[in-house]
């Protein structure tokens, strides 16, 4: 059974920075994507970043220019850099693994529990 473990949230005052990092553990040969999503109070999840095993990126406009993910496929671990903060990054912060293969088996996507991030004013 995979699973994702993220770090690294924390309140910040507007134009800070801070550093999330998603450390996915099993018996793991590949992970196709890896993301980041965000959902603030009373709105849906979305796609903050994503970086694939070849390391293309994508990014929310929102963020570009901001924001950098990137990944270590030895330690099959995601990283998603915030610099320039803004009280409207403020939300929960999800970490997304989409096509894992393990020794045992496929799975799509697999979540992790969520860091908090807080900017204020």
């Amino acid at each position: 059974q995979v699973q994702l473990v993220e770090s690294g949230g924390g309140a910040v005052q507007t134009g800070g920075s801070l550093r999330l990092s998603c450390a996915a553990s099993g018996s793991i040969f590949r992970i196709d994507a890896m993301g980041w999503y965000r959902q603030a109070p009373g709105n849906q999840r979305d796609l903050v970043a994503a970086i694939t095993s070849g390391g293309s990126t994508t990014y929310a406009d929102s963020v570009k220019g901001r924001f950098t993910i990137s990944r270590d496929n030895a330690k099959n671990t995601v990283y998603l850099q915030m610099n320039s903060l803004k009280p409207e990054d403020t939300a929960v912060y999800y970490c997304n693994a989409h096509g894992i293969t393990t020794r045992q088996s496929f799975q799509v996507d697999v979540w992790g529990k969520g860091t908090l991030v807080t900017v204020s004013i």
